[in-house]
């Protein structure tokens, strides 16, 4: 098995995905606000910036941008996992050892701008593309709407026309 290496650039962008470990599990959605007061904890002892941001059931995807001398974004996942872990596990009733996200994440670095939109547009596009809505706009756990109010994107994006998914955990 190849060892991957990660891409530290000190205060860079990142996109991410990260999942769990039960892909029919919806706790991600379920337990939001858990998930929204991981991120707050982590975001005020280690600040970054959530230029984008999309949670489904299973999994999310996110573009961070870190401050300008940091580039340790794994230790944030990490601790984010942690603490969203504890509630869900807790509330589930669940062995105290049991691991419910996926051991590792996909973190891209964000080359340019061009490369900074697709990604934008794969986070904010990718409720349509797992058949969760119909349109951008009806998905609630999603940065778009904060988008729409930036004037990044028209209200009716994403609302049936086809979208450059030539990105993501997969893509360039």
């Amino acid at each position: 098995m190849p060892h991957y290496r990660r891409n530290y650039l000190p205060g860079g962008t990142y996109f991410f995905t990260v999942t769990l470990s039960d892909r029919q599990s919806d706790w991600l959605v379920q337990y939001i606000s858990t998930l929204r007061d991981a991120v707050r904890r982590v975001q005020q002892t280690r600040p970054f910036t959530i230029d984008a941001w999309c949670v489904l059931p299973e999994h999310l995807h996110a573009i961070w941008t870190l401050p300008a001398h940091d580039a340790d974004y794994s230790n944030r996942w990490r601790e984010i996992k942690k603490i969203f872990s504890k509630t869900v596990v807790a509330s589930e009733r669940l062995p105290r050892q049991i691991d419910i996200w996926q051991q590792r994440f996909w973190e891209h670095t964000i080359v340019d701008e061009r490369d900074y939109r697709q990604h934008l547009d794969y986070v904010h596009f990718n409720p349509v593309k797992h058949g969760w809505v119909n349109r951008v706009q009806d998905w609630p756990y999603s940065t778009f709407h904060r988008a729409v109010r930036e004037g990044l994107y028209p209200l009716d994006w994403g609302g049936g026309e086809s979208v450059d998914m030539r990105c993501g955990e997969r893509g360039e």
